[in-house]
């Protein structure tokens, strides 16, 4: 599952004698793989400043979380023609997601610790704000691009009324620079020609002789020239619409033929580039991470293994990457980094706030293993933890399962400190 909670309890003897028995419950019952969540010492302030900063850490997390998700959506949409390799794509400092938030450490360097917390804070939401702000500019850019893109493609889709004739005519196919001959183009339903051939001679005096020539198909009908004088146009025209075909008011321009196509390859050939295409002076100046590898501690299963990658490494494989993709991929690692941060702050800022001073309290991350087992995994933590908020606990209707000694909730409520992180980030 791509579910985590992450909840704190007191870190007294009594509580942390409940994680440990927390912990037994989920691991022979298969409810949850555990791991503690470090969270560094962090300057606590004054109990107002926590408050204040409770509810604006809360709008930064539900913000953050919208961005790495639009920016998943935005790899997903430059990737539309390798839909398959974007979770590879999607990681934060080298890692995927799921190994990120498990082996999770604090970056002290991007974010001292030693500061208050209000400049932790301010930090966190200047960071994702510019993010957002270049995510609109290149997002916008890429957007017209295809839309232009998009409406050139039109134009040569479509049945021969609509389509752009651009791609299927020629130079041989007409009668050019002459004072008195023009060619027209001619759409013929496909049981009409047979008539067409018979009767294009004499639909109008002065068409010349054995001039038609059949040049496209469609499902529908065909498309034929036909030189006559100009003189005879208008006359041809009303002629050749009694009978059920239709002249196609096109006149060639071979310099706009030629601009037409240009652009359209150069529209396709900009929209691939952004995609897949060389990297080197985009390398040149974009932002870079620490060279660290990440580090567990286990709770419960002590061979998960840990997975990390250098900065070096993930640059040399991003050879051949376009600059939006490539953007995207350094920018969303940016963004959910800063995001399990703003719920690590959450926890000490609410644990704080919950449990008193002097900050004492361990904070774990659990992985649910299946979503049928949430409910009952919820159940577990209120009757472990329903010590620590007896008004709430004497509100709940007990009811006996199969765990010896366990009296479980059957309605929801957090006695401890609790957070939500979905990495269903596609869904």
């Amino acid at each position: 599952m791509s579910e985590f909670w992450l909840i704190s309890a007191p870190g007294d003897k009594e509580n942390l004698q409940a994680l440990e028995r927390m912990n037994t419950v989920t691991s022979k019952s298969n409810l949850s793989y555990n791991t503690k969540f470090s969270i560094p010492d962090f300057k606590v302030g004054t109990l107002d400043s926590l408050v204040g900063l409770s509810d604006e850490l809360g709008k930064l997390d539900t913000f953050a979380e919208s961005l790495i998700k639009r920016m998943a959506q935005n790899v997903v949409e430059v990737m539309e023609d390798a839909k398959g390799k974007v979770p590879e794509n999607l990681l934060a400092n080298g890692v995927d997601l799921t190994s990120f938030v498990t082996h999770f450490e604090w970056d002290m360097a991007k974010y001292p610790a030693k500061q208050p917390l209000a400049s932790v804070v301010d930090t966190l939401a200047k960071q994702l704000a510019q993010i957002e702000t270049d995510l609109k500019s290149r997002t916008a850019a890429y957007n017209t691009l295809k839309t232009n893109l998009e409406n050139l493609e039109k134009k040569s889709m479509g049945n021969l009324f609509t389509r752009t004739l651009s791609d299927i005519v020629s130079k041989e196919d007409f009668v050019l620079d002459s004072e008195y001959l023009v060619t027209l183009l001619v759409i013929v339903p496909k049981p009409s020609y047979t008539q067409w051939q018979k009767t294009y001679e004499s639909l109008s005096d002065m068409v010349v002789p054995r001039s038609t020539k059949l040049i496209a198909e469609d499902n529908e009908g065909g498309l034929f020239t036909v030189t006559l004088f100009r003189k005879v146009i208008d006359d041809f025209k009303t002629k050749a619409k009694e009978n059920k075909f239709t002249v196609r008011e096109f006149y060639y321009d071979e310099k706009e033929i030629k601009r037409e196509r240009e652009e359209l390859s150069r529209l396709l050939s900009d929209k691939k580039q952004q995609y897949q295409t060389s990297c080197v002076a985009l390398k040149k100046g974009s932002a870079t991470f620490l060279d660290h590898k990440v580090k567990v501690t286990p709770l419960g299963n002590p061979d998960r293994p840990a997975a990390g990658q250098t900065d070096r490494e993930r640059e040399s494989e991003g050879e051949g990457e376009g600059p939006l993709l490539r953007w995207l991929k350094v920018n969303f690692s940016e963004a959910f980094i800063a995001w399990i941060h703003i719920k690590a702050l959450r926890v000490f800022v609410e644990s704080v706030l919950r449990y008193g001073l002097p900050v004492n309290f361990q904070a774990v991350l659990l992985q649910p293993h299946k979503k049928s087992s949430t409910k009952r995994l919820r159940e577990v933590l209120n009757s472990v933890f329903r010590h620590l908020d007896q008004v709430a606990a004497a509100s709940v209707l007990d009811a006996s399962v199969e765990i010896p000694g366990l009296q479980l909730g059957t309605q929801d409520y957090f006695p401890y400190v609790y957070f939500h992180i979905d990495l269903g980030l596609l869904d």
